[in-house]
């Protein structure tokens, strides 16, 4: 974990961006259709939203061995899931962007592997995609952690998914892979995927135009008209164009207010808390 120092540098300074190849991902605009599409992949951006460190790419985009590094401001590899600090004070948190809005690679932090790198996820050895293009900036809450171990009662009793909650900023801005953006919480959506419980946190970045004029669910229906339904609607049915069945959503398939999101948010932080001092086991997971 980092130094109390080096969470202090998080909060002060700026990010910048190293890399071993600064050519962009790039591929063809399309529009967002049900079949399998590559779109706007965007690489790290030179300056990031927090914090004295920088991100470093390894290898090519669209490889299996491309990733995401961080590194504190003395080039060490730090976690952007263990040494990124959730909460900045006044209710306002970091934000990790995995998933640029408008593209469809999946990328996530390895959780699996040192200093929990970005990287494409796999399946059978194949980079991943979604069948279209995710029309939010996606990506994580730092210390957070979904317990595979603890049955949710409010959730029909469903197991967290074992890994950091996600976020959905919903600004108008198209963050790049690996930005930390600060972040305020506005509702939850509790999607239950395959039996495992999935919090979808809805937030919206503090540099967004509309950023003052939203604060809860009732806020996002006035100035974002439809929103928590396109995204409830987008995660619910992202799996049926490969012959899965849609995903499905508890708390009555409603949206939940931020008082609710606030609460998951600080439930999963202590869950991530009691991960990184063993007092659960951590399987496969790297807490380094």
């Amino acid at each position: 974990m980092a130094t109390t120092a080096t969470a202090t540098a998080f909060a002060l300074h700026g990010f910048r961006r190293l890399s071993s190849s600064h050519l962009p991902f790039n591929s063809n605009p399309v529009s967002v259709s049900l079949c399998r599409r590559r779109r706007q992949y965007s690489a790290p951006s030179a300056l990031l939203r927090t914090a004295g460190v920088q991100t470093k790419e390894v290898g090519q985009p669209e490889t299996l061995d491309y990733r995401v590094f961080f590194l504190d401001p003395s080039g060490k590899k730090i976690s952007p899931w263990h040494d990124v600090p959730l909460q900045l004070g006044d209710g306002v948190f970091n934000f990790v962007v995995e998933i640029p809005k408008e593209s469809s690679a999946k990328m996530e932090v390895a959780t699996d592997e040192a200093f929990t790198p970005i990287k494409q996820d796999t399946k059978k050895g194949k980079l991943r995609y979604y069948p279209y293009n995710i029309n939010w900036n996606y990506g994580l809450l730092p210390q957070t952690w979904e317990d595979p171990s603890f049955a949710n009662a409010e959730v029909e009793g469903a197991f967290g998914d074992n890994d950091p909650v996600d976020v959905v900023e919903i600004g108008e801005r198209r963050a790049n892979i690996g930005d930390v953006l600060k972040v305020k919480p506005l509702a939850a959506l509790a999607m239950i995927d395959e039996g495992e419980l999935d919090w979808k946190i809805v937030a919206i970045s503090l540099d967004d135009p509309r950023a003052s004029l939203v604060n809860d669910l009732n806020d996002v229906e006035k100035h974002f008209p439809s929103t928590l339904t396109a995204i409830r609607d987008w995660f619910r049915d992202y799996k049926i164009p490969d012959g899965k069945p849609a995903n499905k959503f508890g708390l009555g398939n409603k949206a939940a207010d931020k008082d609710y999101a606030l609460k998951v948010i600080m439930e999963t932080n202590k869950s991530w808390a009691e991960l990184m001092k063993r007092s659960v086991p951590s399987g496969e997971l790297s807490l380094v």
